[in-house]
């Protein structure tokens, strides 16, 4: 019997970088892909990104799994992209919208495509920026557009119009698909299902949240009155 995450429509992607976590996650029937990025791959401590990925991709063959350029010059992102594309028929190449110059990628992006190279284009946070991306991408190259509703969100706007808007730019790209990223609860995964996104990716500890989906409210509740009772009694409070 499938649970309720399982009948969703929207594909999850796992975004970690620790190794164990990422495994522990691609075993889950309903993860179908992973993305990584150079952020969270310093926080897990990875000192040899090559090394890491390699160690990854010898044990996920089967799903999509996104790496990063980290280059800021835009020649040396092309290189680095087709490397990276080198270590596995799943591999998606995550190329920023733009550098940290403000210069656009959309070069390096056609460039890429024109290559057979699967791109994730990331960062991105208008509009404006998917449809840029859209003019580059090709309906024959399988692409990601990562679309950063988390932190639009965290800017006080609402995502799901930008969201709505960026599915129609991309509408004409068969192979093109709209990720909701930087997810901050997992109400988010509602809310791009119901708008008709086709991919999510959420960090594990929203993941981990999956099994509280549909729990009683009322037991929800009880379950944060016991806590704060056995925390007030563990720390020794007296008043």
């Amino acid at each position: 019997m499938k649970t309720p995450i399982e009948n969703l429509k929207i594909k999850i992607f796992a975004d970690g970088a620790d190794l164990n976590g990422m495994l522990e996650m691609y075993e889950k029937p309903y993860i179908r892909g992973l993305t990584t990025n150079p952020t969270l791959m310093r926080k897990a401590g990875i000192a040899n990104y090559k090394a890491f990925a390699l160690e990854v991709l010898s044990q996920i063959k089967d799903k999509p799994i996104s790496f990063e350029v980290f280059s800021d010059e835009l020649e040396e992102m092309k290189r680095q992209a087709l490397e990276i594309s080198s270590w596995g028929e799943n591999v998606y190449v995550k190329i920023p919208i733009t550098n940290t110059l403000r210069e656009s990628t959309s070069e390096v992006i056609e460039y890429l495509v024109q290559q057979d190279v699967k791109v994730n284009v990331t960062a991105l946070m208008t509009v404006e920026q998917v449809v840029t991306v859209a003019k580059v991408l090709d309906s024959s190259v399988p692409s990601y557009v990562s679309v950063f509703a988390g932190r639009i969100a965290d800017t006080g706007r609402d995502p799901e119009l930008i969201m709505v808007q960026s599915l129609e730019a991309l509408k004409n790209l068969d192979k093109t698909e709209l990720i909701w990223a930087s997810p901050r609860e997992l109400l988010n995964v509602f809310q791009a299902e119901r708008i008709g996104c086709h991919v999510i990716t959420a960090t594990n500890d929203i993941l981990q949240k999956i099994k509280l989906i549909g729990y009683d409210l009322n037991e929800y509740s009880l379950d944060t009155v016991r806590m704060f009772k056995n925390d007030a009694a563990e720390a020794g409070y007296k008043i």
